[in-house]
């Protein structure tokens, strides 16, 4: 089984996946520190911090791990839309 298949779920803080989203969204580790105000390097950690709880290699394999656990939602791929609360869903 490849890496990025583990069947395992994983912990992740708010923080982290946030991080991921931006990863999915195609934002290198410099944008996404200037779009949450922290520096590169702490973003270089948490990206690290990631890819070593979600036994995965690299970036593509975490956007593939977050597509497959369903953590992120790419141009409604992977996206649950909710029933409209007026809707009757018993029929």
């Amino acid at each position: 089984m490849a890496a990025s298949e583990s069947q395992t779920p994983v912990s992740l803080s708010d923080r982290e996946l946030q991080i991921i989203d931006l990863v999915a969204a195609g934002l290198t580790n410099q944008d996404i520190a200037a779009k949450l105000e922290i520096s590169k390097r702490t973003v270089d950690n948490h990206i690290s911090n990631i890819l070593t709880k979600t036994k995965t290699d690299n970036r593509v394999a975490l956007v593939r791990w977050a597509l497959q656990w369903g953590k992120v939602c790419l141009n409604d791929v992977n996206c649950c839309p909710l029933p409209n609360q007026g809707e009757d869903t018993t029929h």
